[in-house]
């Protein structure tokens, strides 16, 4: 058995032309405790309507699943269906501009989260940043700098397992570095490739995203490092691959993998 002070929720993105019975059914026979519902353009509910999330939440209830985060926009009517619905996380992940350069991104960023923090107080919801590859916050030390002097009852770390093995970090670096912030644990897998031959002049490589066994991120390490500092949250597990038509197989697996890891 799972160790029960530890909840898995998976990122719902790959389902979203699904029902929410049929979501339901579906995260609730794999296991799951819960979800991640992209509140997105698109999506079984979008921002338009997200006063109508605590009717999702109690859809979902339904099938035993709770919405523990939503990834979505930082509207005051985000944060207010959220506190309706009960749901504490907010999650984003913050954009850096070539045109601004670093520092002058995370500054703005800092200003944004700055301006955010009435709304976190009023509703008692969090804003989880994640670091991400590519044009964003792309590392745990990145994550702390950006956070460090906000309060982490209102600005929390979601920290990524693979997108910090991609920038190099060990896990049990990373999860140190964000402790003081951290909400929320992303597992998912990836691997550089090579997208080009040898013959080419320059190289050029590509994120292979994979199951929890098989990429840079150590799964069992991550699972130790949180039992060694008796980590009691949310992890998640975000559901990409690059094999997007077998993602119901390779969720499931993953999800048999990461408890086993928590036993």
């Amino acid at each position: 058995m799972a160790n029960s002070k530890v909840s898995f929720s998976a990122f719902t993105k790959p389902w979203k032309t699904q029902s929410v019975s049929e979501l339901g059914k579906l995260i609730s026979g794999f296991g799951f405790d819960g979800i991640e519902f992209p509140l997105r353009d698109g999506y079984q509910l979008e921002p338009a309507n997200a006063d109508k999330l605590p009717q999702l939440a109690q859809q979902l209830s339904e099938f035993g699943l709770k919405i523990f985060s939503v990834a979505s926009s930082l509207d005051e009517r985000v944060f207010a269906a959220c506190a309706e619905a009960g749901i504490p996380i907010i999650r984003i992940m913050p954009d850096i501009s070539h045109k601004l350069g670093y520092l002058e991104s995370e500054k703005q960023v800092q200003q944004q989260l700055e301006s955010l923090l009435p709304l976190c107080e009023k509703y008692g919801v969090k804003i989880g940043c994640q670091q991400h590859h590519g044009n964003q916050v792309v590392d745990s030390m990145g994550l702390l700098h950006l956070m460090e002097k906000f309060n982490p009852n209102y600005i929390g770390a979601v920290w990524d397992a693979a997108h910090d093995a991609l920038a190099g970090q060990q896990p049990e670096f990373g999860l140190d570095i964000v402790w003081s912030h951290l909400c929320m644990v992303n597992l998912k897998n990836v691997f550089y490739q090579r997208s080009n031959g040898p013959e080419a002049a320059n190289a050029e490589w590509t994120r292979y995203f994979t199951t929890g066994p098989h990429g840079l991120a150590s799964w069992p390490r991550v699972a130790n490092y949180l039992q060694k500092r008796q980590y009691e949250g949310i992890v998640c597990l975000t559901s990409q691959y690059n094999a997007e038509h077998e993602v119901d197989r390779l969720i499931a697996q993953d999800l048999v993998y990461a408890k086993s890891l928590f036993q």
